[in-house]
């Protein structure tokens, strides 16, 4: 399980979920407060702005289907702060939440890896010594081997 707290929310992966926390003040001026669980199957992309000395970073999920805001140039994480689906971190957490992404973005690439396929049936048991000989003598009764043929093969599979 990874807990990660950042400047207006904290986030908890356990392998399957992505749970957003809201609470506090800041939460109530920018996207309200509450719980956001989002499942990995959901997730189809993770944006990442990593902090710099001067300006926070955030990471960003997007789910299949949802309607993503497009921010001007300079107003990336200023935009962040009300998506629902970010948190906006300092340069101090920034290991943290790079560690967060690594580990979201590969439950999503292995939940979306096809499963090995079954392994190919190997070949069939080997038939019996009388289900041999019983097919033999079907093919000298339909007249396919001649008795001579039919001795040769009955001798053969019984060692003679």
């Amino acid at each position: 399980m990874i807990e990660v707290k950042g400047h207006n929310g904290q986030i908890t992966f356990d392998g399957q979920y992505v749970t957003i926390t809201r609470k506090g003040i800041l939460a109530r001026t920018s996207v309200g407060k509450g719980e956001k669980r989002i499942h990995i199957s959901q997730i189809s992309s993770v944006q990442w702005k990593p902090a710099g000395p001067f300006v926070n970073g955030f990471i960003a999920f997007s789910a299949a289907g949802g309607n993503e805001r497009r921010s001007t140039f300079g107003s990336q994480t200023y935009t962040a702060v009300t998506d629902e689906n970010s948190v906006i971190f300092t340069t101090r957490q920034k290991t943290e939440f790079a560690a967060l992404r690594k580990a979201v973005e590969d439950a999503i690439a292995t939940h979306h890896t096809p499963s090995a396929p079954a392994a190919p049936a190997g070949p069939p048991p080997p038939a019996s010594i009388a289900d041999e000989l019983t097919k033999l003598a079907a093919l000298r009764d339909q007249g396919v081997l001649s008795e001579t043929e039919f001795q040769q093969q009955k001798d053969r599979l019984l060692g003679h």
